[in-house]
């Protein structure tokens, strides 16, 4: 029914009445979306919605796009004042890049396997050398494959058991709606295969003929059936070996670690299902390791026989456990590995044949542990010196060694690659990320601290700043933070700030409840009926800089994305005098419309994130915190709202209306730039470069309006 009215109104007969008037553009003026009556009806009443009509699921209504390509306009006319500082800016942050960098190999039967780039060019080169003569073998080449789209990218790629085949999946238009396709790496050439309509995970049996790929629902974009397909038949002839039920859960592959079995996840935000197949045995069905229920939740690796498993069942930030192989499907089996810790948070893991490293979060920070299968009393942490960091783990394939080899980083360090013994204690660097141009670590600090929220729970907050900053409370900020899912922001290094930081700003991430950094409580007080937690969590982190003089109250920026679009949104509702501008990047702003609405991709799967508003609780207190819906008569801050048009997750339309609604309701004379990136969708443009010039055009904005130059 929507879908109807909306190519309705968007007929080509009624074009020319959605503008008011023809703009003037040699005098820039904002152009003004004419308001069409449509009612959104829902169980708990009926809302207007004058901008639905700039809703158009085919992204090719003349109207719409012209609409969109005159924000656009307006977008560049407005910037063309500050151009040269935003072409300064780009050749800096593209300037503290090595351009021809690589990543740190790690060996898989006879090859080692890398990433490199090359001067100039924007993608990366997929390659591999053997390790018996050391010659190079390009796998993908991306810039190749990019040349001449808009828009390219290789999602994930694997290689077959025995290494002769590649298996990739591609994305031309930024959607996110992948392509298979495979490659002889004995020949070079591409084998004739392409399915389409994919998800990003793909896995192998150990035949090397056999790939399981996840094929997505072509409306709502749902990944829901596993196909499995074998090289060298047609895509038709591919089988439905899982059909997924349950429109709330996501489905990813993968291979267990040490090969033997393929892998089939289905996981919501509250429960999962995991089902295993031996990769020996393509032919046989998979077995489920639990059945799913209501919130239980756990994640499992093969291990000598044995599955290994984290998992929440009696445990919020989970523990692990383990279970023999063929006691599968019996969770009363499950024996007890690794206590539960109400202060630490287990993130990951990985099985070695003598040692078992964690990764987990305390006091807000990501750290790993080393604990000896024969001496788990011995266990102990990879250390650190600095008060706000982050320890990862890198790719770790073998499970017969000593070695860890993982990642640190924190706001002043850039990433740096180490082997640790985890019998003998010593480290190698093997690689640190190279920042060029003027970056000097001793020239900057790292921070944490701590702001008190509107209940009194202490908020931690990473800082980073020049050394010698004073911090009188004259110094603008930078303020980040996402705060949903259960996705913490982690304080790593990000060489594109210091732009701003070498401008006298003050970067802080706030990590606010709906971010997991404190543990699973930190989540679950952010999220559903707690979610307003979120938005006062970040207000408290802004009022604590200001209080204490690290920053200007006046000079206040705030920077967040998608879902931190949507804490943007939410913020600039409940305090906008508190901020300077808020860069919103593709927002999620009109909550209870598009969770009302179950043909939007991926809505079905965020109820438990949000809440289903078609119960009347959960639509009352979405409808009260929503941004498109809240939006007042009142002064708002500067704005600056992007989006892409490809955007599979949050739909381009919903900053788009949010944009045009601000344009009537704002009672200031604060700028409100929306860019629509035509070619892209969530992630912003494909190529490194054409992404960090997009740093350069927010950070441009900002410093215009401070009245900064150079």
């Amino acid at each position: 029914m929507h879908k109807k009215i909306m190519y309705m109104l968007l007929s080509a007969s009624v074009v020319s009445s959605f503008w008011l008037s023809a703009d003037d553009h040699s005098h820039n003026v904002a152009p003004v979306a004419v308001q069409q009556p449509y009612t959104i009806n829902s169980p708990h009443g009926d809302r207007q919605d004058p901008y639905y009509w700039l809703r158009d699921d085919s992204r090719t209504s003349p109207t719409v796009l012209d609409y969109l390509h005159r924000e656009n306009d307006y977008f560049t006319a407005y910037a063309d004042a500050y151009q040269p500082l935003t072409e300064k800016l780009t050749d800096e942050i593209i300037g503290r890049i090595k351009q021809d960098d690589s990543s740190v190999p790690y060996t898989r039967g006879d090859y080692s396997y890398y990433s490199r780039y090359e001067t100039g060019k924007e993608y990366p080169i997929y390659a591999r050398k053997s390790l018996k003569d050391g010659t190079e073998q390009i796998m993908l080449d991306v810039n190749k494959l990019a040349a001449g789209k808009d828009y390219y990218r290789v999602a994930n790629w694997q290689v077959s058991p025995d290494q002769n085949l590649l298996a990739y999946l591609e994305d031309s238009s930024g959607r996110r709606q992948y392509t298979l396709k495979g490659r002889d790496l004995r020949t070079g050439q591409n084998v004739p295969d392409e399915l389409t309509g994919l998800s990003g995970s793909l896995a192998w049996a150990a035949d090397n003929q056999t790939l399981y790929v996840v094929q997505n629902d072509p409306v709502t974009l749902l990944s829901t059936t596993v196909l499995q397909h074998k090289l060298g038949n047609k895509a038709t002839a591919a089988k439905a070996v899982y059909q997924e039920p349950d429109n709330s859960f996501y489905l990813s592959l993968a291979n267990s670690r040490d090969d033997k079995y393929v892998v089939i996840k289905s996981e919501s935000t509250v429960s999962t299902e995991i089902r295993v197949q031996p990769g020996n045995q393509p032919q046989t069905e998979f077995k489920v390791l639990a059945p799913r229920q209501r919130d239980f939740q756990y994640d499992a690796e093969h291990y000598q026989g044995r599955w290994i498993l984290k998992t929440d069942w009696q445990a919020p930030n989970f523990r692990l456990m383990s279970v023999a192989a063929d006691k599968i499907g019996d969770r009363d089996q499950w024996q007890p590995l690794l206590a539960h810790d109400e202060q630490v948070f287990i993130e990951d893991f990985i099985a070695f044949d003598n040692y078992l490293a964690i990764s987990e979060r305390s006091d807000g920070l990501r750290r790993i542990r080393i604990m000896p299968w024969q001496a788990p009393d011995k266990a102990f942490y990879v250390a650190s010196d600095e008060p706000a960091y982050v320890t990862r783990f890198e790719k770790n394939p073998e499970q017969n060694t000593d070695w860890l080899r993982y990642s640190y980083t924190s706001l002043t360090t850039p990433e740096t690659v180490y082997k640790l013994n985890m019998k003998t204690g010593d480290k190698q660097l093997l690689k640190q990320t190279e920042v060029l141009g003027e970056f000097e670590q001793s020239n900057y600090v790292t921070e944490r601290v701590w702001a008190t929220a509107a209940d009194g729970v202490k908020v931690p907050v990473s800082l980073l700043y020049r050394k010698g900053l004073a911090l009188d409370g004259t110094a603008p900020l930078y303020q980040y933070a996402y705060g949903s899912y259960g996705s913490s922001s982690d304080p790593s290094f990000r060489s594109t700030v210091f732009s701003l930081v070498d401008r006298g700003f003050v970067y802080a991430i706030a990590h606010i409840r709906g971010g997991q950094e404190m543990g699973r409580h930190w989540y679950e007080d952010g999220k559903l009926l707690k979610k307003v937690n979120t938005f006062t969590d970040y207000i408290a982190v802004t009022d604590h800089l200001v209080a204490n003089n690290y920053v200007a109250k006046n000079k206040v920026f705030g920077m967040g994305g998608s879902a931190g679009g949507l804490l943007m949104g939410a913020v600039a509702n409940m305090a906008p005098q508190k901020y300077r501008a808020l860069i919103a990047h593709v927002p999620f702003v009109d909550v209870v419309t598009t969770m009302l609405d179950e043909s939007i991709p991926l809505t079905t799967n965020e109820f438990d994130e949000w809440g289903n508003p078609k119960q009347k609780e959960y639509y009352d207190y979405m409808l009260a915190y929503s941004p498109y819906d809240q939006l007042s008569k009142q002064a708002y801050p500067a704005l600056y709202v992007t989006t892409g048009l490809y955007d599979s997750q949050v739909q381009y339309f919903e900053p788009a209306k949010w944009v045009a609604k601000l344009r009537t309701h704002k009672t200031d004379q604060n700028p409100l730039l929306f860019k629509t990136n035509m070619e892209a969708g969530h992630g912003g443009k494909s190529g490194r470069f054409s992404r960090l010039a997009e740093y350069a055009q927010e950070y441009g904005f900002i410093l215009n309006l401070l009245d900064i130059e150079k």
